[in-house]
């Protein structure tokens, strides 16, 4: 196998196969223990794809495992998306994470991306993960799914098709009103985790020349919004460990084209747990 290829293959599982990718530890390297990806929400997977791509080498470089998931009805996995259900997705975490673990004996970590994030957290409470790692964690279900109605809402507003909405569908993907219902009551202040937290989040670039020269001498710099913020300190109050790292970046998982953030690759991999790369 190639350096850095990762080994494709399917999972069983009760509703068909799950599509998953395996990034083996790079020989030579001291182990670190394993992580699970836990991919975000509807298109923002395929936009996302590539800094995943690129981050789980890195992490594979350093020592670590990677195990990436198609959940049911998304990517290459078997169902359709309007079948698919929250506690499906929290089952093929499961299976996931018990193939992980029998792989890896070493620490076991869970890595989120946007809804993904709220997914890890929940997940979490049942696989007792080592660590977190949330990349740009969605704080509100309702909040999140408002977003993508908004964007679809457009979308249609702009090429002159009607307005009116599905109740089932939510930008372009059929969904089922209990996944809908499900999601629009997380609460990310609710899913405070126990075990150490890394949170990543990407703040916009300055967007005059006078900001950016500041960026580039070092005298600006990244912060988390507010409300991110808010939920890391009420998390640390509630007696989490929390690192909260901001760093200036692009929604990558929300650009027209597919997005690179080179910030947040290096910002990650420095961070990585267990100790520095």
């Amino acid at each position: 196998m190639p350096p850095f290829a990762a080994l494709p293959f399917f999972l069983n599982a009760d509703e068909g196969e799950r599509f998953c990718l395996y990034h083996e530890p790079e020989a030579g390297m001291p182990p670190r223990g394993a992580i699970l990806h836990v991919h975000p929400f509807a298109e923002e997977l395929n936009k996302s794809r590539r800094m995943v791509a690129l981050q789980a080498r890195a992490y594979a470089q350093a020592g670590f495992g990677v195990l990436q998931i198609d959940l049911f009805g998304c990517g290459d996995s078997s169902g359709e998306f309007a079948q698919a259900r929250w506690d499906i997705w929290l089952n093929d975490l499961a299976r996931a994470w018990q193939w992980m673990r029998k792989r890896h004996t070493g620490p076991g970590y869970l890595w989120g991306l946007r809804l993904g994030a709220l997914l890890a957290l929940d997940f979490a409470t049942r696989a007792q993960p080592d660590g977190l790692i949330l990349w740009q964690p969605a704080l509100s279900g309702r909040a999140y799914l408002n977003q993508f109605a908004r964007l679809q809402s457009a979308a249609r507003l702009f090429s002159g098709a009607p307005a009116v909405e599905q109740d089932n569908e939510i930008a372009g993907y059929a969904m089922s009103p209990a996944l809908a219902d499900t999601i629009g009551q997380l609460d990310v202040q609710a899913l405070a985790p126990r075990c150490p937290v890394q949170w990543l989040e990407l703040s916009s670039p300055p967007q005059d020349a006078a900001a950016e020269y500041a960026a580039a001498a070092g005298n600006v710099r990244a912060a988390l919004q507010p409300a991110s913020a808010l939920v890391i300190d009420r998390w640390r109050q509630s007696g989490a460990r929390v690192q909260a790292i901001p760093v200036h970046g692009q929604a990558f998982w929300a650009s027209n084209e597919i997005g690179i953030v080179p910030e947040l690759l290096a910002a990650t991999t420095a961070a990585a747990p267990g100790g520095a790369t």
